[in-house]
């Protein structure tokens, strides 16, 4: 099974985060974030491992999205509106899906 981290490495994710490379504070958050961010993806699209050309590029990007989103929204409640932007994370996900019908 592939790395966490080599799938989707820190320093891409803190590039997407709009984070410097040195600002290391946080790594041990967020590379716990990736990980949630992978099990939230298997839990709709199956083992990333089952690709045997690589984890396909929108099912990274989505692991993208909900660390961003996760970084942003670390409490259970927020103030003010929040909705998902066009081309969100089930957009992205939707052709890796597992069908169970």
């Amino acid at each position: 099974m592939p790395d966490t981290l080599d799938i989707l490495p820190l320093a891409d994710i803190k590039g997407h985060l709009r984070m410097t490379p040195d600002e290391n504070e946080e790594d041990i958050a967020i590379a716990g974030m990736i990980e949630t961010a992978r099990g939230f993806v298997e839990g709709w699209c199956g083992p990333l491992n089952g690709f045997t050309d690589g984890v396909p590029a929108p099912l990274v990007h989505a692991m993208k999205l909900y660390v961003a989103h996760l970084h942003s929204n670390r409490e259970a409640t927020f103030d003010g509106t929040i909705s998902e932007a066009p081309l969100g994370f089930f957009d992205l996900i939707d052709p890796y899906r597992l069908r169970t019908c």
